[in-house]
């Protein structure tokens, strides 16, 4: 329930430090992992409660993931990267003046100046 419960605040802090240029956006995805531990009765946090939270933050995807037997981590994944994908076109990237180190305008010296 801990990790649960500091969710908001690490969004939020995510959130300072990166400062994407659209916050609201950001494509997060939470995930609820060991599902597979005790058949799911050891849950701490239901998938409503999980559900429910994603959905006060705009829809962010959930997955109910189980590492050791696999469940939905590929699924995952596969949402994590397209959500980058589809962002990173969103995003303007810059790109500096190219800068040409083979020719320089200034004479050089033959010499040590020292």
């Amino acid at each position: 329930m801990k990790s649960f419960d500091n969710l908001n605040n690490w969004r939020e802090e995510f959130l300072i430090q990166a400062s994407p240029s659209d916050p609201e956006n950001f494509p997060f995805v939470v995930l609820g992992n060991k599902i597979d531990v005790d058949g799911g009765n050891s849950r701490v946090v239901s998938e409503k409660k999980a559900r429910a939270w994603c959905a006060s933050k705009g829809n962010i995807p959930y997955f109910e993931t189980s590492a050791k037997e696999g469940i939905n981590v590929e699924e995952a994944f596969q949402c994590i990267a397209k959500n980058a994908l589809k962002s990173g076109e969103e995003e303007e990237i810059y790109l500096p003046d190219t800068i040409d180190v083979g020719s320089s305008n200034q004479p050089r010296s033959t010499g040590c100046e020292c």
